[in-house]
């Protein structure tokens, strides 16, 4: 008989952020545009799990956490044009102070085997963002074993879904576009099972 709780056949694997990376990068229209300024950022907190079953992708699911105030300019500029771009992400873009949480949660995924513990995983879940809910599609190329969980992929947010007005930062030399690409490597390990599992 084929089993039915989720405890077991899924295995859940907690985000290590320590051995993550997570990168957001925005693309410039304005004067900077032709200089190739495409301002890249660092995600620095978030947190999360997955819950992982290559046969029975009814049963798989994630959920990620990330604290947008933690984003941090990565471009090599001024220290003026850095508070100001980082300031205009925390308080215009994201108003962390009040969503201070972005939420990512999706279950039930498509899952095409590769080779040894390798799979492409399709995920169409929800992104919370400023208080908006919209539909967001992930596709990562996931890494498996017993102990430890590899996720990486790509995925693009367009921000005026969000409710988001496209700034501009630098006097206005420097103009944002709709389109944020994030990129992600996540590292997770195997999680004792809890009874809220089963």
């Amino acid at each position: 008989m084929e089993p039915t709780d989720t405890a077991a056949v899924a295995t859940v694997y907690a985000l290590d952020p320590t051995l993550s990376r997570f990168t957001a990068r925005a693309f410039a229209t304005g004067l900077l545009a032709s200089f190739g300024h495409n301002p890249s950022f660092a995600i620095r907190r978030f947190a999360g799990e997955a819950k992982f079953a290559a046969d029975h992708p009814s049963q798989a699911a994630v959920r990620i956490v990330v604290q947008p105030e933690s984003l941090e300019l990565l471009d090599k500029v001024s220290e003026k044009d850095r508070r100001e771009i980082e300031s205009t992400m925390h308080n215009e873009i994201f108003e962390t102070s009040r969503y201070p949480e972005i939420v990512f949660e999706a279950s039930n995924p498509s899952i095409s085997k590769g080779g040894p513990g390798l799979y492409w995983i399709n995920l169409l879940g929800k992104l919370t963002l400023r208080g908006a809910t919209q539909p967001q599609q992930i596709t990562a190329q996931v890494l498996v074993n017993d102990a430890q969980l590899r996720a990486n992929g790509e995925f693009t947010v367009r921000q005026t879904n969000y409710g988001i007005k496209l700034v501009s930062v630098a006097g206005g030399a420097l103009k944002l576009r709709d389109e944020v690409k994030l990129t992600f490597d996540f590292v997770a390990h195997k999680r004792a099972p809890r009874k809220e599992d089963s």
